[in-house]
């Protein structure tokens, strides 16, 4: 009998900047963060033993096969769902099939629009518009408000309207954290719902009920970063909509990688187990630093200051650009991010901002990784202040 043990066990403007040796203090959590321990703690184990096909019928295939079932059976203990509903796979595959999959299922019946929130992440976006070109659908978007939440009474009345065939809306936005309403959203029975919980599955739990198919990203809890989950309820209508066999497989049909997926099993429960005391911490310090930047004259803070995700915060500065506000933070040792066009990899501005209304130039996002500490974010405030008024000293304001 094959072994059944669980493997996914148990400093103001005048400071001279930190040397390059120095360690950053990490303020794009949500753009990456090292594993969390957990996952280290099995990765090597699991390398050396799932490194084969699961699917294979000899020894080291089973192996492997066991290890992926593990994970299996952790996300789904995890995030409450059963194990035949999770799925192993690429982070953007797995929105695209948890979407386009719910759009397929209606396809025969005629139905080929898509509705969604303005907000949505860009692999969502982008999802959407090639099923609209492919399908000959439309996509329509509910409006949000300058919080970033959508309109629930337009979501429902456009998810009413003969042709629907999916919703799409996100757990948290991924680039404001301000949380939706996905728990409260009434379909017609036609009309399935999907969840993008890329930027919060670990961080917010999924509601029991309501859904029919959701992604997530193993960023978000501290998991490789290559590792998506797609979540395709028992019974819910869904066909897969690219070539390969109908129904939901691991990798899409292609072969999994079951050490990964421990790891990132590993690493939910990990982050699931100390999320209540972390959390906390990270939203009383996230509550520290939006106070400090609503004291700075001309600085927009963006989102909902209390149904967001714990870890994040964007504010925008009048008149400055969003790089030299990375730049000069990143020379005090604190990596931070921002959404405007000239560090993006397009030239065009966040949608999300420009969605809510915000400044789409001179913004800045931090998420907090689990290890910054209180005098990190102290430093931070004090370093902050000096920072934006030398910047617009330097362009003459």
């Amino acid at each position: 009998m094959e072994d059944q043990t669980d493997p996914a066990g148990p400093a103001p403007a005048s400071t001279p900047a930190p040397t390059p040796a120095s360690a950053p203090v990490r303020l794009d959590a949500a753009a990456g963060r090292p594993l969390h321990p957990a996952a280290l703690e099995v990765l090597d184990a699991a390398l050396a033993r799932g490194w084969a096909d699961p699917r294979a019928l000899h020894r080291p295939g089973r192996d492997a096969r066991l290890l992926l079932e593990n994970a299996r059976e952790v996300v789904a203990g995890s995030l409450g769902v059963r194990r035949d509903e999770v799925r192993f796979t690429s982070p953007v595959d797995a929105v695209q099939r948890g979407l386009l999959g719910l759009a397929r299922a209606r396809l025969d019946a005629g139905a080929r629009d898509l509705v969604l929130a303005p907000v949505e992440h860009a692999h969502v976006r982008h999802a959407a518009s090639w099923w609209a070109q492919v399908h000959g659908g439309a996509v329509h978007e509910a409006p949000v408000g300058r919080d970033g939440r959508v309109d629930l009474d337009a979501l429902e009345r456009l998810a009413r309207a003969p042709g629907t065939a999916a919703v799409a809306l996100q757990l948290a936005n991924h680039e404001i954290g301000t949380t939706q309403p996905v728990g409260a959203v009434a379909l017609p029975s036609s009309v399935d719902l999907f969840v993008d919980g890329s930027a919060s599955l670990g961080l917010l739990d999924l509601p029991r009920e309501g859904w029919a198919a959701a992604a997530g990203h193993a960023t978000s809890w501290g998991g490789p970063g290559g590792v998506g989950v797609l979540l395709v309820r028992h019974g819910a209508r869904w066909l897969n909509p690219f070539p390969g066999d109908p129904g939901p497989q691991d990798a899409g049909g292609a072969l999994p990688d079951a050490p990964l997926a421990l790891a990132a099993a590993a690493a939910l429960r990990g982050t699931l187990a100390e999320r209540a005391e972390v959390d906390a911490r990270r939203r009383r310090l996230v509550d520290r630093i939006r106070a400090t930047a609503a004291t700075l004259p001309d600085v927009d803070l963006v989102g909902d200051p209390d149904d967001r995700l714990p870890h994040l915060l964007t504010f925008s500065c009048l008149y400055l650009p969003g790089d030299a506000l990375v730049r000069e933070l990143d020379r005090h040792g604190f990596a931070v991010a921002s959404g405007s066009a000239c560090t993006a990899s397009t030239l065009e501005p966040s949608h999300v901002l420009a969605a809510v209304g915000a400044l789409t130039h001179g913004n800045v996002r931090l998420s907090l990784a689990p290890e910054v500490t209180d005098d990190d974010v102290e430093r931070l405030c004090h370093v902050l202040p000096d920072v934006v008024a030398r910047l617009r000293a330097e362009v003459g304001l």
